[in-house]
C-alpha cells in the first residue's frame, strides 16, 4: 500500500502495518461497484425472465447458471490470483479490472436479450465477470491488513456493498419517477429496467478503477521462491491443486461450511421468488405486462435498498457488537433476526410492512458479508489467501444450486409451496445457520478493530457522516 512499510518479524515474516481509515476505504471502494452488478441481479433476473415468457416454476433452473459459474470460476480465479506478480499491476488489481470490464461488458447486453435463452446466457457470463472481480477482493483485505484489522477491513467492504446495493436496487423506481417508461409489451424489457443496467455498467466500472489507481500491494516475501514455484507448476497440476483444497480445508471452514450452506439456500430463496410472492400476495397479479406487475417489481426493488441501506449503517457497528458479544453471538443474532424478517413474509398484508421486515434482512446480510470472512481470514495460509477463499465461497454457490434445482421439483410436487411460502422457508433456513455457527471454534486472540486511532477515528467520522441511512 502506497505510504506503508513493511518489517520482518524475528522469523523473517513480513508484519503488515496497520492501515489509516482512508487506505483502507480507497482498497474497498471497488466493492460498490461490485454491488451495482449483483444488487441489479438479484432485484431484476427474475423479473427480466418473467418478461421474456418464463413460468414461476422455471426461473430457478434459469438461475442455475449463475451459482454453477461461480462454483468453477471462484477456486480458480483464486489460484491464480494467488501466482500473479506484476511491479506495476501487483496481484490482486489485475483480476478486479479484468472482470470489471467483462461485467460491465455483460450488463449492457443482458436486459436487451432477444429471447429466454440469450437472457440466461447473459446471466452466466455476467456472473462469470463479476466473480472475477469479487473474489480477489475478498482476498484483498487478508494480503494487506494485519489480522487485527480484519474485521475493521471486511466491515469496509460491507459498508460499501450497501451504499452500491441501495442505489443500484432503487434505480428502476428513480428512472419511473423521473418519466422512463416502467412497462413493455411481451418479450421486451422495460426501459426502467434497460437504463438502470446501463447505469450500473458504469459504475462498477468506474469504482473499480478507483481502487486500481488508488491501492498498491506487497510484492510476494520471496520473489525468487514465488517465481520459481511459478515456473514449476504445470497447468493441470494448478487445475489439480485448485480442486484438492476441499480435502485440505483448515478445521474453521470446515466448521462454517454448513453455516454457509443453509445461509445462502435461505438467501437464494429470497432472491429468486420476492418478485413473485409480493407481486402475487401484495398487487394480487401475475400478468408480467400489466402496471402492478411492474409496480410491485419496483417495489422490490425498493424492499432490497432498504435491506441494503440497513446493512450499510449496521456494518459501522458490527466491529464493536462482535466486540462486545464474540463473533460467534453476534452471527447468531443477525442470522436469527435476518430469518425472523424473512419468516414475517407470512403475515405481510400491505407492501410498506415489507420495508420493517428488510430491516432484519439488513442486519443479517452485514454479518454474512463480513463475519464468516473474518473468522476464516486467520486460519488461511497467507499465501493461499485468495486460493482457500475461492474454495470457502464453494459453499455459497453449492446451496445456489441446490435451490436452483431442488425448488423446482418441490414446487411441482407440492403445489402449496409457492412463491411466498419459498420466501419462509429461507427464513427458517437462516436460523438454523445462526445456530450452526455455535458449533465453529473462532480464535479471537487478535483484538477487533478501532483500537488504531486512524481507523476508529475515521469510522466515527464515516458513522456521522451516515447518519441518515
Amino acid at each position: 500500500m502506497a505510504g506503508s512499510s513493511v518489517t520482518l518479524n524475528s522469523s523473517g515474516s513480513r508484519v503488515k502495518p496497520r492501515l489509516t481509515f482512508w487506505q483502507i476505504w480507497n482498497m474497498s471502494f471497488g466493492f460498490m461497484g461490485i454491488q451495482f452488478g449483483f444488487a441489479l441481479q438479484n432485484a431484476n433476473t427474475s423479473r427480466i425472465f418473467s418478461n421474456l415468457g418464463a413460468n414461476a416454476d422455471d426461473i430457478p433452473i434459469l438461475w442455475v447458471a449463475a451459482p454453477l459459474t461461480g462454483l468453477v470460476v471462484q477456486p480458480i480465479i483464486g489460484y491464480l490470483s494467488d501466482r500473479t506478480w506484476s511491479p506495476r499491476w501487483g496481484r490482486r488489481r489485475p483480476f478486479f479490472l479484468v472482470g470489471a470490464i467483462l461485467a460491465s461488458l455483460a450488463m449492457l447486453i443482458m436486459p436487451n436479450s432477444p429471447a429466454l435463452w440469450i437472457a440466461g446466457g447473459m446471466l452466466w457470463i455476467m456472473d462469470a465477470s463479476i466473480n472475477i472481480s469479487m473474489e480477489p477482493f475478498r482476498a484483498f483485505v487478508g494480503d494487506m491488513l494485519p489480522s487485527e484489522q480484519h474485521t475493521s477491513g471486511f466491515a469496509m467492504q460491507s459498508f460499501f456493498i450497501g451504499i452500491g446495493a441501495v442505489v443500484a436496487s432503487l434505480l428502476p423506481s428513480i428512472l419511473t419517477s423521473l418519466g422512463v417508461a416502467n412497462e413493455a409489451p411481451d418479450g421486451i424489457v422495460p426501459n426502467s429496467v434497460k437504463f438502470s443496467y446501463y447505469i450500473g455498467a458504469a459504475a462498477f466500472f468506474l469504482c473499480v478503477v478507483y481502487t486500481v489507481v488508488t491501492s498498491r500491494e506487497y510484492p510476494p516475501e520471496d520473489l525468487d521462491a514465488f517465481a520459481r514455484e511459478k515456473n514449476s507448476t504445470t497447468f493441470w497440476q494448478g487445475v489439480r491443486e485448485t480442486f484438492s483444497g476441499v480435502a485440505h480445508m483448515p478445521k474453521v471452514m470446515k466448521q462454517l461450511a454448513p453455516v454457509q450452506f443453509f445461509t445462502w439456500f435461505g438467501l437464494f430463496c429470497m432472491w429468486i421468488f420476492a418478485t413473485l410472492a409480493v407481486t402475487k400476495h401484495l398487487y394480487h397479479t401475475t400478468d408480467t405486462k400489466s402496471a402492478a406487475f411492474n409496480e410491485g417489481a419496483n417495489f422490490v426493488g425498493q424492499a432490497f435498498a432498504m435491506y441494503s441501506g440497513v446493512s450499510a449503517a449496521f456494518s459501522l457497528l458490527l466491529p464493536m457488537v462482535a466486540r462486545k458479544l464474540n463473533r460467534k453471538v453476534t452471527h447468531l443474532v443477525c442470522l436469527v433476526a435476518g430469518g425472523l424478517g424473512l419468516f414475517s413474509f407470512a403475515f405481510i398484508t400491505e407492501p410498506w410492512m415489507l420495508l420493517v421486515a428488510m430491516v432484519g434482512v439488513g442486519i443479517a446480510w452485514t454479518s454474512i458479508l463480513s463475519i464468516p470472512y473474518a473468522m476464516l481470514a486467520g486460519a488461511i495460509p497467507a499465501k493461499q489467501m485468495g486460493h482457500f477463499m475461492g474454495v470457502f465461497n464453494g459453499f455459497i454457490v453449492l446451496p445456489q444450486v441446490c435451490a436452483s434445482l431442488g425448488l423446482p421439483a418441490l414446487m411441482k410436487q407440492f403445489p402449496a409451496l409457492d412463491p411466498l411460502n419459498v420466501v419462509v422457508l429461507g427464513g427458517v433456513l437462516l436460523i438454523i445457520a445462526g445456530l450452526l455457527t455455535l458449533r465453529v471454534d473462532d480464535n479471537e486472540a487478535a483484538p477487533f478493530p478501532f483500537e488504531d486511532e486512524h481507523v476508529r477515528v475515521g469510522y466515527d467520522a464515516l458513522a456521522r457522516d451516515s447518519s441518515h441511512l
